[in-house]
């Protein structure tokens, strides 16, 4: 297994119920229900020097989102392009998520799930093993379908972890 598998791997061995689509529901309703129970001041926490704040947080899971929806799109549609990677740190750096107000957030981290569901319930079966080429990795439309829930998880479990204890 290569690195890149491995990686992809962690995330998707994350998935519980071994049904992505239903994961990518549920993923939405726990993290909805989280941020929904947090105050404008609690959003704003980081449990350490250097790591994101919640707002932070919640719109890498937004930027994220879109990216594999595009990745999604191209490969479905057949894409053969090469499609680039991306620096999440950079992205955190430049999104002003701080300044956001976490309601404005939270709406568009919703829309962006609904718009993956759309997305992926109305794709054609046969498309799902279609394959392409993001940040150097082939990759299939399903691997990237089940990397948007297992993402998901993976930072729920951090904020269940890291955040929600020190709030």
């Amino acid at each position: 297994m290569t690195g890149f598998q491995k990686y992809i791997q962690r995330y998707i061995d994350l998935i519980p119920s071994g049904n992505w689509q239903e994961e990518l529901k549920r993923t939405e309703e726990k993290t909805s229900a989280i941020y929904s129970g947090l105050t404008e001041e609690q959003s704003l926490f980081a449990y350490a020097e250097g790591k994101w704040t919640l707002k932070e947080l919640l719109l890498h899971l937004s930027d994220t989102e879109r990216i594999f929806q595009y990745r999604i799109l191209a490969f479905s549609r057949g894409d053969r392009h090469e499609l680039p990677g991306f620096d999440e740190e950079l992205y955190a750096a430049h999104s002003f998520a701080n300044t956001r107000s976490l309601d404005s957030l939270l709406d568009e981290y919703r829309t962006l799930r609904r718009s993956s569901v759309i997305l992926i319930e109305t794709l054609d079966p046969s498309v799902l093993q279609n394959t392409g080429t993001a940040n150097g990795n082939l990759i299939s439309v399903e691997t990237i379908a089940q990397l948007i829930a297992g993402h998901n998880i993976h930072h729920l479990n951090i904020i269940q972890e890291r955040y929600l204890p020190a709030l």
